[in-house]
This record gives C-alpha cells, structure tokens and sequence, in this order.
C-alpha cells in the first residue's frame, strides 16, 4: 500500500480501530470524522483491518491486464451505456460531469460491480428497462491474466464491509441511530473502478490532467493508491492542495448525494489527479464508489434541517441520481 508520508494537512488522519464499540474513544473518531465531513468532505484512515495481500492481489492483476496491448484491451468494452470492462483514454473525461469540455484525462479504466449473481441484481432494484445498469461483469481470460476475477471479488466483499462500517460512524457523526444506513445501503449498487495513470512520455497538455478536476457522486468513496503524490482537493479559499499520503491507508471522500442528503451540511469537494512535474511514470488507483440501493428514497436527513433551514434539494432515488451523472461523462 501506500508509503509515504506528506505535510500537515487540512485533511484529518484517523485511526478506525480504536472506533470498534460503544466509548469515549469511538466518540472521539467519530467527532472527528464528523468535522472532516462538514469542513473539507475528505479524511485519510488507518486501522482499517484491510490486509495488504488484498490490496497487492488486485493492484498486480489491474497493472498486468493493462500491459496487455491495446487491441486486447478494446476486446473488454462494454455495450454503449453500460459501465463495466474497460474504458480508455480518449473516452474518459470526469469533468464533463460538470459541463466541462475539458480534454479527455489522461487514464483508462476498469469497473466491475456485483450483478453477476442475477439474486443479488434483483434485490438491489433490477427490472424490465434497468438491464443495462444491472449487467454482469467483463472478465478477462483466466489464461491471460491469472488471478484477476478472484481478486477483484475478494478485494470488492472487503470494500462492502468497510463502507458499512463507515457508513455507521457517519451515522452516529449525524446524530442518528448507528444502524440507520443500513436498509438503505444493504443492497447497495456500488462500482469498483481500477484508475490506470499510464507512463508519458511528454508532459500534460495545458489543462490536461491524469483524472480532471470533478466531484464523486454518491455517498463515499473509498480510495487506494500506489503511494504517490498527485491527488488534489480544492480548498474553500479556491486553491489546489495536497491530499497527505499516508502509509497503510485509504483516502474517504464524501460525494454529491451525501451533500444533498445531509442538506448541504457535509461537502463534496473537488478533487483531481495531477501529475507532478518531473513524474511521467505510470500509476494504479482503485477507487470503491459506494452507492445506495438503487430505489433508495434520498431526501434530507432528520438531523439536518430545522424550521430555520428547510430542506434544500428535491428528493430523488439513488439509481435516478446516479443514470443522470453518467449520461453526462460520455465523450
């Protein structure tokens, strides 16, 4: 995992395994994670309980499906529309979520989810005219790239159990119930989407960037990277900084339907990936974007509105929200 450590930073470092039940030290992490999410939309955890071999298992079989050429790669695209195999270069463009025709980021892509069980589709909201975001996984041949399919699943069921467990901390840092995300996340319909950064061999084109400056979408997001520096958040005075880079961690990131649940209250905060002057090798993120259950009811949270603050937003369902920011990445 990662193996570095950077400068102070606005966002909070904390450790998870002293949150394990009920006390004083839980509620320390929890008051923590709860000013991280209404300051900055962004923490780094540690004591997490995932194990590196884990991590390593689906960081070589992303990096040997990659070195694969070109052509074999474009043989693992999905149908138009459907978000899983892989994606390249010319076709990624987050910043177009925001309505900006920015150059396409400089990454390709692979995105699994949990639908090749057709039970697990059909709790999580699958029907008639919803088969497309549903669909089942693009796997490479085992022969090729040995390892792959395991290790995607393995590292996607310990994701699962992270996210809940975060899941519960906000819970409590919103003054709820710990178990009131469950019902609504149980079946959640989260993608797990490998970042591949390749080697460049000239500098980035003028407001080029390895993923473009943008905001995540969902409830959270879980993020793993290589160890080197490049992600960046806009800080609320409007200038790019740092986000620390912390051996043995995970980067959380609080998207836009968590903003809007929580009435604003909470931020989404934009973020991109940089490639530092001098650094043109290649690079591995691996990026858990956690999703409510496709028919989940979002509106706002008791908590978080008061006869002097209404609720802000409409509400919406999680798979509604979700179909309308992808339909505006395609390039």
């Amino acid at each position: 995992m990662t193996s570095a450590a950077r400068v102070a930073s606005r966002v909070p470092l904390v450790d998870l395994s002293s949150a394990v039940g009920p006390g004083p030290q839980r509620d320390r992490v929890v008051d923590v994670i709860r000013r991280a999410c209404e300051d900055v939309g962004f923490l780094v955890i540690t004591g997490h309980g995932v194990s590196e071999e884990v991590v390593q298992r689906i960081d070589v079989v992303s990096r040997a499906f990659f070195a694969l050429p070109h052509d074999d790669k474009m043989a693992h695209i999905g149908a138009p529309g459907i978000y899983r195999g892989f994606t390249p270069s010319q076709a990624s463009a987050l910043a177009l979520s925001r309505e900006d025709e920015s150059l396409p980021d400089l990454c390709e892509l692979y995105t699994v989810n949990r639908f090749d069980d057709p039970e697990a589709a059909r709790r999580a909201g699958s029907r008639a005219g919803r088969e497309g975001f549903f669909a089942p996984n693009i796997w490479p041949d085992p022969d090729r790239v040995p390892g792959f399919k395991e290790a995607f699943e393995t590292y996607y069921e310990v994701m699962e159990d992270l996210a809940t467990k975060l899941m519960r901390l906000m819970a409590l840092a919103l003054g709820l119930d710990e178990h009131w995300f469950d019902d609504k996340i149980r079946d959640h319909i989260t993608n797990l989407t490998v970042n591949h950064y390749p080697a460049l061999d000239k500098p980035a084109l003028p407001g080029q960037f390895r993923r473009g400056a943008h905001s995540d979408w969902g409830s959270l997001t879980i993020l793993y990277h290589d160890g080197e520096p490049g992600l960046q958040i806009m800080s609320p005075d409007g200038e790019w900084e740092d986000v620390p880079v912390v051996a043995d961690s995970f980067v959380v990131n609080l998207g836009d339907l968590m903003a809007a649940w929580t009435n604003d209250r909470w931020v989404s905060t934009l973020h991109r990936v940089v490639a530092p002057e001098g650094d043109l090798g290649d690079r591995i993120s691996i990026a858990f974007f956690h999703q409510p259950t496709y028919d989940a009811h979002i509106e706002c949270i008791p908590t978080c509105t008061s006869p002097d603050d209404p609720p802000r937003h409409e509400p919406t369902t999680s798979g509604g929200w979700i179909l309308s920011m992808l339909q505006k990445t395609i390039y």
